[in-house]
């Protein structure tokens, strides 16, 4: 059984009983399609993306703009919000201290999967 616990006054446990979590239910974690990642660098701090973070990235997924994305730009993988504007792609930096990236056309440029979920150990 999985408990629900206050965090603000305390109450009893026994009245918040749910079904057990399953995280890799809740993440889609098995599905052929969805594969994790380690965060690594400190340009999506501004979304809550931390060093040491794991990404849950489902590749089934189409980008939208605004969504984080896994792609991958002239071989090099990053991780940034994908930004579409008519034709052109931005990968948004979520830290002032980095730049965005403008896609340029001639670009081998792949989106990899969009990230759904992450996960912290503290």
């Amino acid at each position: 059984m999985t408990a629900s616990v206050a965090c603000g006054f305390p109450s009893p446990a026994e009245d918040s009983l749910e079904r057990p979590l399953d995280l890799n239910e809740l993440h889609g974690i098995g599905a052929p399609s969805v594969f994790l990642v380690r965060v690594a660098g400190e340009s999506m701090t501004g979304r809550g993306l931390f060093p040491g973070d794991i990404a849950v990235v489902d590749k089934a997924r189409r980008p939208r703009s605004g969504c984080i994305v896994v792609a991958c730009l002239n071989g090099d993988f990053t991780m940034k919000t994908y930004l579409k504007r008519g034709d052109e792609v931005i990968l948004k930096a979520e830290n002032p201290a980095f730049p965005d990236i403008t896609v340029p056309e001639e670009a081998d440029f792949q989106v990899w999967g969009v990230v759904t979920g992450s996960s912290r150990v503290f």
